[in-house]
């Protein structure tokens, strides 16, 4: 599928923003596939904090919890691209089947190890559930096109899909702290599971998971990786994810130096609120510009909405500061999923979903330990990282735009390789 630039469209949308979300939603299968992408993600934001409930409930340290809880989120990150290639070579119900399964068998198995006693297994089977986590974005992405016929509508598509991810990281420790409350910390895992399993199951039960088709092509090794401009977005959405990684580092400094221990969670979910506001309001229209000239501007706006918490602002302020780069982070990423239509070929596109995806998560492990590494006597220095990884993407952007052009991404990487596999 390619989309023509948005240089040559009007600076008005052809659609009625009001209405578009609303058609969005009424197109078949939508809600059903937005809402397992959903439910079947909730455990990537629930397990972090249900693996530190329960190791510190089984009597474990804190800094076993810490590990075994980063050693999740980085699996996680590396597995996507591996399952996108599945999924794109393959089909929906054996990438998303096979490790929804195998993540929940791994969630179960880790509630009843006892990590405190058996500290190595626990961490090999916390991989196993993050590498296993099913690649439920890259998966809706390939559907977009497939069950939003117009292309003004896939937009909003794309800005609804990263909103539902926001909702993802704002309501999964909710539900975390709710499973603990209700039932106890040992189930806390086991919920995870079912709810993870259970949203996959939704997702495949739309008929398009099952209709569409990978396309039987034959690429290189490297699959959409070796597109200079997939690259390009990659280390971009990589500084954008060192931003918010060490944004998590400066809460709960913050809470710790103003003796407000609610900072630590009303600091993330104001930037997350940012991003819901940011990228629905994004999604609304079409914007003038090349996907070149909008992703240095969005990306100029993240970096500029990073720079108020270098001056270690009262409580009241850091919440609202937090809200300003997530107004610009929603924009980003499907501004970014966006350009992959005219940058990299059809039958990669999971892939090169996978990638991005990926790169983010790996940026927000990058953020989270080198804001961990600065003195907890420099409030600006946790910042700086965060402002520093919000210039990295930005630098990224201007050094490689011309790499961002549609012209030929698509042939190149599409093209076979003799002995190709």
């Amino acid at each position: 599928m390619t989309i023509s630039p948005l240089v040559h469209r009007p600076r008005r949308p052809t659609v009625q923003p009001a209405a578009r979300y609303r058609d969005v939603l009424a197109a078949p299968y939508v809600t059903r596939l937005l809402a397992g992408a959903v439910i079947g993600h909730l455990p990537v934001a629930m397990a972090p904090l249900a693996i530190l409930l329960a190791v510190r409930a089984d009597g474990g340290t804190l800094s076993l919890a810490g590990i075994l809880a980063a050693v999740y989120g980085l699996a996680a990150a590396i597995g996507q691209p591996l399952w996108g290639r599945l999924l794109d070579r393959h089909g929906h119900r054996l990438a998303i089947g096979l490790t929804s399964l195998a993540s929940t068998a791994a969630f179960l198995t880790l509630a009843f190890l006892h990590p405190a006693d058996h500290p190595t297994p626990a961490a090999v089977i916390a991989a196993a559930a993050g590498l296993c986590t099913p690649p439920l974005e890259a998966a809706l992405r390939v559907l977009w096109p497939h069950v939003v016929d117009d292309p003004q509508h896939r937009r909003a598509a794309l800005a609804l899909d990263a909103c539902a991810q926001e909702i993802v990281f704002i309501g999964g420790p909710l539900l975390v702290l709710g499973l603990d409350a209700l039932t106890g910390t040992v189930l806390v895992l086991t919920g995870t599971a079912a709810i993870g399993l259970a949203g996959a199951g939704l997702f495949l039960s739309a008929p398009p998971t099952r209709t569409w088709q990978p396309l039987p092509t034959r690429t290189h090794w490297l699959g959409p990786i070796r597109v200079p401009g997939l690259r390009a977005l990659a280390g971009a959405l990589f500084g954008a994810g060192i931003t918010l990684g060490a944004l998590n580092v400066v809460a709960l400094a913050a809470g710790e130096r103003h003796h407000a221990d609610y900072l630590s969670t009303l600091i993330p979910a104001a930037l997350a609120v940012g991003s819901l506001t940011g990228g629905l309001l994004y999604g609304r229209r079409t914007w003038p510009g090349s996907p070149a000239r909008q992703l240095l501007f969005i990306g100029g706006g993240f970096l500029v909405g990073s720079l108020p918490m270098l001056a270690d602002p009262a409580p009241a302020l850091a919440i609202a500061a937090a809200v300003l780069p997530g107004l610009f982070l929603a924009p980003l990423l499907v501004t970014a999923f966006h350009a992959l239509d005219v940058l990299v070929a059809k039958h990669t596109l999971a892939e090169a979903s996978a990638w991005l995806i990926a790169c983010l998560g790996l940026g927000q492990a990058a953020g989270t330990a080198l804001a961990g590494l600065v003195p907890s006597t420099l409030p600006a220095a946790a910042a700086g990282v965060a402002a520093g990884g919000a210039a990295l993407g930005l630098l990224l952007l201007l050094a490689t735009r011309r790499h961002l052009a549609p012209a030929g991404a698509e042939r190149k990487s599409a093209e076979p390789l003799a002995g190709s596999k």
